[in-house]
């Protein structure tokens, strides 16, 4: 994937709502953190294949607050090259930790997270059943708690 380019968000028209709702189902939850977060597209032959957000949750601290790709692209490393590109941006921006939270059923996540050097520092038992009004299941396992994992940069 040579030819990926990701660019940060410029104007609201340009944020990719289609794929955020990949990684979070809630036009709500989204809408409270894009707005107050910087937004990346990663595009291919100027098609769009992924996005992340990063928001600022404390001193020197961003958290990645969403990551999609494209079905299409998944399983093509661009997971990774997005989660990269944020770890870079954060050590631009002078962060010195960079956190991520995912679902319990989120299997892949967790793997791809760790991969990419973040390590589990905590649980927020029932998060999904307090901020979500639909029931999210994947893989099988109904998502109830977020894993939380951090990176120190």
């Amino acid at each position: 994937m040579n030819d990926l380019i990701i660019k940060k968000v410029s104007n609201e028209d340009e944020i990719p709502y289609d794929l955020l709702f990949l990684a979070d189902p809630s036009i709500e939850i989204i809408n409270e953190y894009v707005y107050r977060g910087e937004c990346f597209i990663a595009y291919i032959n100027n098609d769009i294949v992924g996005a992340y957000v990063l928001i600022k949750t404390r001193p020197f601290t961003l958290e990645l607050v969403n990551i999609a790709v494209k079905e299409s692209f998944q399983c093509k490393g661009i997971g990774s090259k997005l989660i990269y590109s944020a770890i870079d941006f954060a050590k631009k921006e002078n962060a010195k930790v960079l956190q991520v939270g995912t679902g319990n059923s989120s299997i892949y996540q967790l793997g791809l997270y760790q991969k990419c050097g973040f390590r589990i520092v905590g649980v927020d038992k029932d998060f999904f059943r307090k901020h979500y009004k639909e029931k999210i299941v994947e893989n099988g396992i109904e998502c109830i708690d977020m894993i939380r994992l951090s990176i120190d940069l």
